[in-house]
């Protein structure tokens, strides 16, 4: 008797609550209000099934039948065999595979009206669909439809969440590495016993039972990491060639597998990763070899450390990296968390998110990595210095990849053009300035900001400096006169071209000596080459130009200490007619197999 006492009580307070994401309120009755009859018993069932089925697909909930949706008990008219369908409602109109958390299926009297009460609780080991097939959830206070995979996606993310946070049953102190533990634990406060030192940072708490260790615990400390996570490894595969094949044209040159706690396979790994990512050995300008890399080794240790830190580790998979002849992708388990983007990360503004909360907190304080937005925006960083590709981000369902492109920020024609300035040290922005105005067009200081992806003042004083002290930078307008024309053009001043790239000066050749005194020294005579192929002779360039007017001259610079062609070149006509058709109609030609082009030559006072 004090049971139904109890469920009258927690009907009533449930109707004066109201509904809300987690509760549901059915009427039993349809029409006018002057002319109510019962509804058919099998609309009111379905209406349950797909209530209780989005209530388990979301988080639980409470769904009374006899209820308007402003709280008015109108009760249930129905007789016996009707109540009966309405009670089984959530097997026969729920699909036959599936099992609802139902905890409470009841009629009951309230307010001398007849009830009928559903509770279910949040399922988390299936997806529930109804009886049609249909799969709905909870939103707000209506049940819309959801796909499948979108309920699965979730619940493994709140899985993954929660992993590391988890307390694990059996596991104590003797099962980790004590002895590293208490070298942190001295970095962290000196005399800081390993227990007081996994309290604090939480990675255990003492309980009746004794210290219970989380799951983050384990996965930084154990000893035998295999016995609490069996893939708690990285994998690292050097492919030959730039697609991973199967079977007989199997194409992996090493795999090598790097097992243990995140803090033995943070050096470890990256130890076996290494080797495989350097390119060649240089005498430095210290007088020392040095060792260059294919890819910054910042960048690859940032991404080899994220994957350690933010993996899922509630999927058992390890984390694999892929070698190949133009590229190395680092694969971790688990999708990027739905609260991120690509699009967050790749604008680089620091989004922080750590899926691995504990783990992610131990490994940040003692200076091993970033929040995951910001080691992103490291490597793009250290990717960018080094005139590479920006690191391509992409996530599915089942896994998160960073991959590290050995490929050029520049073009073939864009490097070419860069030879041209080989005796200058500039700057990897400098360089975005100087490839900005190849063309020959003019350049206005916004043109440059955005160019060198900046706006700081600063940075741009720096750059641009740097590049008119060096002569090849060149202003073609004044402040004032850009204020003029600014205002006669009516746009803003940092949109006025204010200045024009030019060849550097080692690079100019010697003008040829005029014949006869109709010559003119005129640089609109000289056509300026780039991109050509290192076997051009003056005599391929002199057929291809000379169909424009007479050649007076070819010029092919060579290096001082290789002397071997720098791919550029000058021609001199003997009008600028010549030169100028040539301007015009020739940029883009073949020349023994490569593309070539053309320019203005850019005279400079001197």
């Amino acid at each position: 008797m004090s049971e139904i006492l109890l469920l009258q009580e927690r009907v009533k307070n449930t109707i004066q609550l109201g509904e809300s994401h987690i509760r549901e309120f059915k009427s039993a009755w349809e029409g006018a209000p002057e002319n109510k009859k019962p509804r058919p018993v099998k609309e009111i069932c379905r209406d349950i099934a797909e209530a209780l089925v989005s209530f388990a697909n979301a988080d639980g909930g409470e769904l009374i039948v006899g209820v308007e949706d402003d709280g008015t008990i109108t009760g249930v008219p129905h007789d016996g065999q009707a109540l009966n369908q309405m009670l089984f409602a959530y097997q026969t109109y729920v699909h036959s595979e599936n099992q609802l958390p139902l905890s409470i299926a009841t009629k009951l009297e309230c307010e001398n009206q007849t009830l009928v009460f559903f509770s279910v609780l949040k399922g988390t080991t299936e997806i529930y669909q109804l009886s049609d097939g249909r799969c709905v959830r909870r939103k707000d206070k209506v049940s819309i439809p959801v796909a499948i995979k979108q309920i699965v996606f979730e619940r493994q993310e709140t899985r993954s969440r929660e992993c590391d946070r988890q307390f694990v049953d059996g596991a104590t102190v003797n099962d980790l590495d004590v002895a590293l533990i208490q070298s942190i634990a001295d970095n962290h406060l000196r005399g800081l016993s390993v227990e007081r030192y996994l309290q604090q940072t939480g990675l255990a708490e003492y309980s009746s039972g004794g210290l219970r260790l989380r799951m983050a615990a384990l996965l930084l400390f154990a000893k035998d990491i295999q016995r609490w996570h069996p893939r708690c490894q990285v994998r690292i595969l050097k492919v030959v060639g730039t697609q991973l094949k199967s079977g007989e044209n199997y194409n992996v040159k090493s795999d090598q597998i790097v097992r243990g706690n995140i803090f033995d396979l943070i050096p470890n790994a990256w130890e076996q990763l290494r080797p495989f990512l350097a390119d060649k050995t240089e005498f430095g300008t210290d007088a020392k070899f040095e060792q260059k890399y294919l890819y910054p080794e910042g960048a690859s240790r940032e991404a080899l450390i994220n994957a350690l830190a933010h993996r899922d580790y509630s999927v058992q998979n390890g984390i694999e990296v892929f070698i190949f002849d133009d590229r190395m992708e680092i694969k971790s388990p688990g999708a990027l968390l739905s609260t991120l983007t690509i699009e967050d990360l790749q604008g680089l503004q620091g989004a922080h998110e750590s899926r691995n909360a504990f783990v992610a907190k131990v490994l940040s304080e003692n200076k091993y990595m970033r929040e995951l937005g910001e080691g992103i925006k490291r490597m793009f960083e250290l990717m960018e210095q080094s005139e590479l590709d920006k690191p391509v981000l992409y996530s599915n369902s089942t896994s998160f990849s960073v991959t590290l492109n050995h490929k050029s920020v520049f073009s073939t024609q864009q490097e070419q053009w860069l030879q041209l300035y080989d005796s200058l040290d500039l700057s990897p922005r400098q360089k975005k300035i100087i490839v900005l105005g190849m063309d020959g067009r003019d350049l206005s200081p916004n043109d440059i900001y955005r160019a060198m992806n900046t706006d700081d003042r600063n940075t741009y004083d720096r750059e641009v400096t740097g590049l008119r002290k060096a002569n090849v930078l060149i202003e073609i307008r004044t402040n004032v006169q850009a204020q003029s024309y600014a205002r006669n053009n009516k746009i803003k001043k940092g949109e006025v071209p204010r200045f024009k790239v030019a060849v550097p000066e080692s690079t100019h050749p010697d003008k040829p000596k005029p014949r006869g005194n109709a010559m003119l020294k005129d640089a609109q005579r000289c056509v300026f080459i780039y991109n050509l192929p290192f076997s051009s002779t003056p005599e391929d360039l002199k057929k291809v130009f000379e169909r424009y007017g007479e050649v007076e001259q070819v010029v092919l610079p060579v290096d001082h200490l290789t002397q071997r062609p720098r791919g550029f070149g000058f021609v001199w006509y003997y009008s600028r007619d010549a030169a100028q058709k040539a301007l015009r109609e020739l940029s883009g030609v073949d020349v023994n197999g490569r593309t070539v082009f053309v320019r203005e030559y850019e005279e400079r006072n001197r």
